[in-house]
C-alpha cells in the first residue's frame, strides 16, 4: 500500500516527552435504535476494535473481524481494504460530491439490483468506461476479487480508526461496533470528548503553556509535613483553583513496609487517601493568598474505594481537583493510579484554618 510505505520509508524518531494517551477508564456508549446501530468503548489495557456489520444484501451478508494490535495488525489486515459501496449508491453518492477518486480498481461495489439499460448507459458516462458492467459469481461488479474473505468489515475498522482521530489524541480501550459508520462514529468520539473534557483541556493546556511544576523542597515550603509523613515526591502539573497532578514513589524502603505485611508488603490504603489528601491541600493553599500562613484540616471522607493493591516499585499518580471552595470550607475529588489503572478513589472536605505562630 503506497500510504503505508511512505509512512515506513520516513520511520519513527523517539521523543523526549512520554507520548500522550487517554485512558478510557469507565464504559461509553452510543445507540441509534433506528439504524440499529450500537458502538461502545470499554477499559482495556491496550486499542483494540471489535467489529460487526450486517447487511441485507446477500453477496455482503454478515461479517465480523478484530484487531488486538494496531501495531502489529493494522498494516498487512487492515491497511490493504478498500472501500466499497452497493450499486444502487452509485449515482446518489456521486450527486453528492463523492467518489470523485472511485474507481473499480481501489473500490469494491455490491450489485443489489438489476441492471437497468439507462443506467448502466449513465454510469459508463459517468466514469468513462468503455466496457460493460457485468456480474460477477460473488455477487460484485466486474466480479472484482476480495484482498481478504471479509474486506468490508475491515474497511470498516480502518473508518472508524480515522473518525477516532478527531480526538486529538490516541486512546487506551476497546471499540465494540455494530452496524456503525463514519455519523456513529463521530456521536461516539463526542461522548468521549465530554467525558472526559476536563482532562482533555487539562493536557491542551499543559502542551500549550509551560508546566508548573514543583519538586520536594519546594513541597514543603506550603505543607507542613516532613518525612516519613510526606507522602508526595513531585508535582507534575498545577492549574490553581481547579486541579492537580502530583507523583508518590512507592519504595521498600518505606517504614510501614515492616509491619504491612512482613512478606507481603502492601501500601496501606489510609495512607493512599492521606497522600491524595496532601496533593489536595497543596492545590488548595496555592488557590488562596499567603499559603505558607494556612493549614488544611480534613473533616470528611466519603465515596472512598479501594480497587487495587500498591506495592513496592509502583508509581502512584495522583489527580485532585478543586470542586467547591466557600467561606474556607471546601471538596476535592481524588483518584490515584498506578500505570493508568485507578488504585483508590474518594472525596474529601476539609477547612483551610491559619497556622500557629
Amino acid at each position: 500500500i503506497p500510504f503505508v510505505d511512505v509512512l515506513i520509508k520516513a520511520g519513527i524518531k523517539t521523543q523526549d516527552a512520554l507520548r500522550d494517551e487517554l485512558v478510557i477508564d469507565k464504559t461509553i456508549t452510543y445507540t441509534d435504535p433506528e439504524r440499529e446501530v450500537d458502538i461502545h468503548i470499554l477499559p482495556s489495557d491496550k486499542f483494540r476494535v471489535t467489529f460487526m456489520t450486517d447487511y441485507k444484501v446477500k453477496s455482503l451478508g454478515t461479517q465480523y473481524t478484530a484487531m488486538y494490535s494496531l501495531e502489529e495488525d493494522f498494516v498487512e489486515q487492515f491497511a490493504p481494504s478498500r472501500t466499497f459501496c452497493l450499486f444502487s449508491e452509485i449515482i446518489e453518492l456521486n450527486n453528492l460530491g463523492l467518489i470523485k477518486g472511485g474507481s473499480l480498481d481501489n473500490a469494491i461495489v455490491f450489485v443489489d439490483k438489476d441492471f437497468e439499460d439507462e443506467e448502466v448507459k449513465d454510469l459508463k458516462k459517468l466514469f468513462n468506461l468503455k466496457d460493460d458492467f457485468f456480474i460477477g459469481e460473488n455477487g460484485i461488479l466486474n466480479g472484482t476479487e476480495l484482498r481478504f474473505n471479509n474486506e468490508p468489515v475491515r474497511h470498516k475498522v480502518v473508518d472508524l480508526i480515522g473518525d477516532f482521530a478527531l480526538l486529538g489524541i490516541p486512546i487506551r480501550g476497546h471499540i465494540i461496533a455494530a452496524r456503525s459508520g463514519h455519523a456513529t462514529n463521530v456521536e461516539l468520539v463526542k461522548k468521549i470528548k465530554k467525558t472526559y473534557s476536563k482532562k482533555l483541556a487539562l493536557r491542551k493546556k499543559q502542551r500549550e503553556e509551560p508546566q508548573m511544576t514543583f519538586d520536594v523542597e519546594s513541597l514543603m515550603k506550603i505543607l507542613p509535613h516532613r518525612y516519613p509523613f510526606l507522602l508526595i515526591d513531585r508535582i507534575l502539573a498545577l492549574d490553581p483553583g481547579k486541579i492537580v497532578h502530583a507523583v508518590k514513589n512507592v519504595t521498600i524502603n518505606e517504614p510501614f513496609f515492616q509491619g504491612h505485611f512482613p512478606g507481603q508488603p502492601v501500601f496501606p490504603g489510609v495512607l493512599i487517601l492521606e497522600a491524595m489528601a496532601q496533593a489536595g491541600g497543596f492545590l488548595v493553599l496555592n488557590s488562596i493568598d499567603n499559603p505558607e500562613s494556612k493549614l488544611m484540616y480534613f473533616t470528611g471522607i466519603n465515596k472512598s474505594r479501594f480497587k487495587k493493591t500498591v506495592t513496592p516499585g509502583d508509581q502512584m499518580h495522583l489527580e485532585v481537583t478543586l470542586d467547591k471552595f466557600r467561606l474556607g470550607t471546601c471538596k476535592i475529588s481524588g483518584t490515584a493510579k498506578v500505570n493508568d489503572i485507578i488504585v483508590a478513589e474518594a472525596e474529601m472536605m476539609a477547612s483551610v484554618v491559619d497556622r500557629r505562630d
